[in-house]
Formats: structure tokens, sequence, C-alpha cells
């Protein structure tokens, strides 16, 4: 009893430090934010750029203390620490909170149902994304504000992956939810780990590659250092991550910080969709003079995949809200002429 006290104790602090005041009478709002992103890699600089635009918009009255690297909890677990009080903010992915409710890997991922980030950020903002993603987070005390998406991923290997037979054996990192599911059906054998233990696993030979991000992100991460075949363009998966912050905290923070951080997420939503198709582009042509190997898949292996895709999402969808969302997306998609 008295551990759970101590515990209330501690979130009901962090929510009155999260949303202070200043002697002056101005509102300041305080936030802890962690992102599964290293510093390092183009979505980290990103983010700190987030960081820096919101700061500065309001005046300093935004303050925010950003964790990279899942270094205070796992990126899986981010969220729950943000909805219970650890963190204030979580900056990973819809798609980590599966194992919650099926429904969040179509508030984060479609794996290849969109092919370019403009598309799904479409839904989200004029399609009634938005709202339905909040409404999925506000039923565990999250409040969704945004997202930001680098584009489709590449798959890493130290083995060819030129088609679907390139599954068959091939152990890999997976994120949780439905990449699990499409890849098994495959033939793949996928493993669920953290960001930060992808790159021991290769070099240990534990796994065979690693679905963990696009290219750019991939050589921040360091594993063109260990692996020579990639694929490019990419279209097995295109995550949007979030900005998701606890409902409480977000409620108490005023109006026009609230506005700046919504608005702030779709200028970095933008800025990072373009700035990663430029990099994307100009580290394949450095990946290729440095003897890594890329692969472009034909329509027909294309097709296979998104056979594969489309029965899975039909598996997958075994609650009210995740069969709700996908309806949604493929409403828009249909809509928009991209699935028949």
């Amino acid at each position: 009893m008295k551990l759970m006290t101590k515990l209330t104790t501690a979130v009901a602090g962090a929510a009155i430090m999260a949303s202070a005041a200043y002697a002056d009478g101005h509102a300041t709002t305080v936030l802890r934010i962690q992102t599964h992103f290293s510093p390092e890699t183009l979505s980290g600089q990103m983010a700190a750029e987030f960081i820096d635009d919101i700061q500065t918009m309001s005046n300093g009255e935004i303050q925010i203390e950003m964790f990279y690297s899942g270094s205070v909890v796992k990126a899986a677990e981010t969220f729950d620490a943000a909805a219970t009080g650890i963190l204030d903010c979580d900056m990973t992915g819809g798609a980590y909170q599966t194992g919650k409710n099926p429904a969040f890997q179509f508030a984060g991922d479609l794996l290849g149902g969109y092919t370019n980030p403009y598309q799904q950020l479409a839904w989200m903002l004029h399609a009634g994304g938005r709202e339905a993603v909040n409404e999925l987070y506000n039923g565990y005390d999250m409040e969704f504000v945004g997202w930001w998406i680098p584009g489709p991923e590449s798959l890493a290997s130290t083995k060819p992956i030129a088609s679907v037979a390139d599954f068959e054996g091939w152990k890999f990192r997976s994120p949780p939810g439905l990449a699990t599911l499409v890849f098994s059906e495959m033939g793949a054998s996928p493993i669920v780990m953290d960001f930060n233990e992808i790159f021991t696993a290769l070099e240990t030979g534990i796994i065979d590659g690693a679905d963990a991000a696009n290219l750019t992100n991939n050589v921040g991460l360091g594993l063109y250092d260990i692996v020579e075949h990639t694929n490019y363009p990419g279209f097995h998966s295109m995550p949007a991550d979030h900005l998701a912050c606890r409902k409480d905290i977000w409620d108490e923070m005023p109006e026009h910080h609230k506005r700046i951080m919504t608005v702030g997420m779709e200028a970095l939503a933008l800025k990072n969709a373009t700035a990663n198709e430029v990099k994307n582009a100009e580290t394949a042509v450095t990946l290729r003079a440095q003897g890594v190997n890329l692969y472009e898949w034909p329509e027909e292996e294309l097709a296979k995949y998104r056979a594969a895709v489309k029965s899975g999402w039909t598996a997958f969808a075994t609650t009210p809200e995740a069969e709700a969302l996908l309806a949604s997306h493929i409403s828009f998609l249909t809509q928009m002429g991209l699935m028949k």
C-alpha cells in the first residue's frame, strides 16, 4: 500500500511539473519525451529540430527534455511509460502497442497499403484519420498529437533479398504486430527485438537481417557496416512515427501550446518526408559505390507480397476498433484509386 501511495504521489507530482506557471503569469509546459531514434540518425536530428521549433515558437513557454535511443525504457514500453507518468510523451510509433489492441497496427503502418508518406498523411489530415486514431489513444489515457513518416523502409540483410522466395528461413529483427504474421506466412522467422539490440544481433549472427528503418536511418544505425544486401525503393513497410502525450497533461496545456505542438508536428511531417526522400536517393548512390547490393523488386514479386498483406489485414483486424480503422483506410485508398 505504501508503494502504491508513493507511485501515485510521484505521478501526480510529475503532472504538476509538466504544467506549471511563470511568476509573471505566463503558462509554461515542461515535457519529458522519449524517441527510439538515436541522435545520430536523420530522424533523431529532425526530432531535435522539432524541439527547437516549438520552444522558439512558444517563446520558451514549452520546454522539452528529450531522451533518445530508448534510454529510459525500451521502445515498445514508451507508450505505457508516458501513460503512467514515468515520461510525459511518446515519440515512437503506434504499431508497438498491438499487444493492447490490434487496432494500433492500423494507427501506424499498413505494411505497404500506402506507397508514400503524403498519401498516408492525407488520410490522417483530410479523411478523419486524426479523430479515429485519437479515439483509440484516448481509451488508453493518451492524446494523439500527430505523425511524422520517414517513407518506405528498406530491409537490411546478410543474404540476398530479391524475391519472396528469399524470405524462406530468413531470421530477421521484426517490430511487433502484423509484420510478424505476414513474414511468417512467407516463410521467414521474425524475432521481435528493440532498436538498440539490432546491431549486436546481426554482428553475432543471431539474425540474418532486420526490418528497422529506411536506407538513411539504417546507415545511422550502422547496419550496412555489417550487411551487404538491401532493397530500394522500399515497399514492405512505412510506419508512421507518432507524438502522443498523456491525456491529463495535454488537457491541462493552454490552447496556444496545444496548437504550437500540433502545427509543429505537421511542419515536422513535411520536412521529414521530403528530407528522407532526398537523403535516401543520395544514400542509394553511396551504398552502391560501397558495394552494397540494392534490389528493386519486380511487379510480380510485389504482387505476391501485397497478397500476403491483404490476407494479413483481415486476419489481424480482430477487434471492433481494428475493423473500423482498417475499413477507413480501405475506403480512402479506394476513393483515391490506390486500391481496387
